[in-house]
């Protein structure tokens, strides 16, 4: 049972790593391109770079970090929800620093790229 939240919290970790990472790298890029995008452009975008991240994760972690049945699908379902969750709390505590706060930085965001990670990794993992 420990060995199970054990790897659930390491795609946690891992995803919400990521999703950090992207998130700093965005704003660093954001600055020049401040009128905001159309919102289903946006969705493509973090959907198509949480499944970017989760293949090029592929190349580090060719392996699940789970075990196979329920231990696998629970990290589907609730991995990404958690790390939307942070990502919600960093937007909240950014804001209220009075930094600039991306759409990434929205529960809604965190988790479709969460959620783009975790599929590619479900489906092409070893």
């Amino acid at each position: 049972m420990l060995e199970i939240l054990f790897e659930l919290l390491a795609e946690l970790l891992f995803q919400i790593l990521g999703e950090v990472l992207v998130e700093l790298g965005l704003h660093s890029v954001a600055e020049p391109f401040r009128k905001r995008p159309n919102v289903w452009l946006a969705v493509l975008g973090y959907a198509l770079l949480g499944a970017g991240l989760g293949a090029l994760s592929l190349g580090v972690f060719p392996g699940h970090l789970t075990r196979d049945g329920w231990p696998r699908l629970l990290n589907l379902v609730f991995t990404p929800v958690l790390a939307g969750l942070a990502m919600a709390w960093l937007g909240r505590w950014r804001a209220r620093r009075g930094d600039p706060v991306l759409r990434i930085d929205r529960f809604a965001y965190g988790y479709l790229f969460a959620l783009a990670a975790a599929v590619v990794r479900f489906n092409f993992a070893d």
